[in-house]
């Protein structure tokens, strides 16, 4: 039996609400802790940049990723830049963590959440945000 289209809109609202809002409460202590934070955030998961200005735009970019693509897939809008910018951002802090994995009973413990939340922006880009939005 097929559900109706109405049940697929509703979860993908009730998935994009509670993500999003995890990911405006994750970005918003980011946001507001100025450029010595964003610059120690773009350090950490991306050391190859040089540290100065270049670093404090990148490391507010990610700050912004999380806690603006959170909004914006909370209330619906923009849902495929949102989730693009969420993956990217996703895809960054798990190649980060990655290294401090020791083995693979330890994976999901250093490296699981990012790479969980990377497969559901991508599969919420490819699903779009459904019929509902606030």
């Amino acid at each position: 039996m097929k559900a109706p289209s109405y049940s697929t809109d509703l979860g993908l609202l009730i998935l994009r609400i509670g993500i999003g809002v995890m990911f405006i409460l994750h970005g918003l202590p980011k946001l507001v802790g100025g450029p010595a934070l964003w610059e120690g955030l773009a350090q950490n998961g991306l050391p190859f940049l040089p540290v100065g200005i270049v670093s404090i735009v990148f490391g507010l970019a990610a700050a912004i990723a999380e806690f603006g693509g959170g909004l914006f897939l909370t209330v619906g809008r923009y849902h495929r830049i949102a989730c693009a910018a969420l993956a990217a951002t996703m895809a960054v802090a798990f190649s980060t963590k990655i290294g401090d994995v020791t083995g693979v009973m330890h994976f999901a413990f250093k490296a699981g959440w990012p790479l969980e939340m990377l497969i559901v922006f991508v599969a919420l880009f490819f699903t779009g945000p459904g019929r509902y939005r606030l």
